[in-house]
């Protein structure tokens, strides 16, 4: 508030009228001020200066954002939370320890499982390391990277991709993908040191983290056309999504048309530097497959339980449309290299359906 001068004299500032005649003379007064000024600047001079805190000095390299002990307690509760939620099928139960397409995704098995009776239960994720890629920053979010042991199932290792909103937030579940078979994970920096994070525009990388997924998104909608097909290594989960698409066009014959359309994120989740100069690059897209009826008086039956209980109709008038989140995880090599961009690990699932 702003305070305000009136006119006016507050109670406070009320004195008594002292008759000039007992009123001692101004030059006295003046005269006997002068001690007082003196004293308290000198004083003033004398006195010692207190003591300001130095701030630490800032490291000339941000530390590891987390130990290795911090990160194995964060996947210790992590498995904890995917135990008791699996358990129940309760989404509402991940909110601790997961978010983003982790979440999407999980929600959407938990859907399955049930309209399948648990034929189809919920993606098995091991929370056992076998690799630790911490990232090096002083900045949120933080991105982690965990390459977990193989699962029970002798499926491929699954990557996890942890990140931490801000500072008084867990570190959460982001997302998974499964690893390629025969891949190897490109060198990193040890946990305790950290990799460095790199921009979205980063030089010096066969293309910046955030081209890598707009091109790759472009690879998957137009193959070898694409301008950018020679910038990417073939990989399992290109090969699947093309063969998919394919049976998917083959089975709707001439009575429907069969669309997918496949949109990166603006920029990567993360992007960290690997010790050759390159970078793991993690990212998200967004696939959906539609089939549109292209002849009168047809229905598009949806017999598969769990879309039909993602859409709430075992049929569809019109069109029929699957909305997949995908985790995307490549690594990018260093401009110099002459090398193409490979897909270390990537996951596909449907999150949303709908019918029309």
């Amino acid at each position: 508030m702003t305070a305000r001068r009136t006119g006016r004299r507050s109670v406070t500032d009320r004195r008594p009228v002292t008759d000039r005649r007992t009123t001692p003379h101004r030059g006295v007064i003046a005269r006997r001020a002068v001690p007082v000024v003196l004293a308290l600047a000198v004083l003033a001079g004398c006195a010692t200066p207190l003591p300001e805190p130095a701030p630490e000095p800032a490291p000339a390299v941000a530390p590891a954002a987390t130990t290795v002990a911090q990160s194995t307690d964060v996947l210790g509760d992590l498995g904890e939370v995917l135990s008791a939620a699996d358990a129940a099928l309760d989404p509402a139960a991940l909110g601790p320890r997961v978010t983003g397409p982790a979440l999407a995704t999980r929600t959407a098995e938990y859907v399955r499982a049930g309209s399948t009776g648990g034929a189809k239960p919920p993606t098995i994720l091991p929370t056992d390391e076998q690799v630790l890629i911490v990232p090096q920053t002083t900045q949120w979010p933080r991105t982690q990277l965990v390459v977990t042991e193989q699962p029970d199932d002798l499926q491929a290792p699954r990557i996890l991709v942890l990140q931490q909103a801000a500072p008084r937030e867990q570190y959460k579940l982001w997302g998974w993908a499964r690893m390629a078979p025969g891949v190897s994970m490109p060198p990193t920096a040890e946990p305790a040191t950290g990799s460095a994070v790199l921009a979205p525009d980063a030089q010096g990388l066969v293309v910046t983290p955030a081209e890598a997924l707009v091109q790759y998104a472009d690879v998957l909608a137009n193959g070898t056309a694409s301008a950018y097909a020679a910038t990417f290594a073939a990989d399992p989960f290109r090969a699947a999504i093309e063969a998919a698409r394919a049976a998917m066009v083959a089975g709707v014959e001439s009575a429907a048309s069969a669309t997918e359309t496949y949109t990166p994120d603006a920029a990567p989740v993360v992007a960290l530097a690997t010790a050759d100069g390159g970078a793991i690059v993690v990212g998200q897209l967004t696939t959906v497959s539609t089939v549109t009826l292209t002849v009168a008086g047809g229905t598009i039956p949806i017999q598969d339980p769990f879309y039909a209980a993602l859409t709430g109709t075992q049929s569809a008038a019109s069109s029929f449309a699957r909305t997949y989140t995908d985790v995307l995880v490549m690594y990018v090599p260093p401009a110099d290299s002459g090398a193409p961009v490979q897909v270390l690990a990537a996951e596909h699932a449907v999150t949303a359906a709908s019918a029309s």
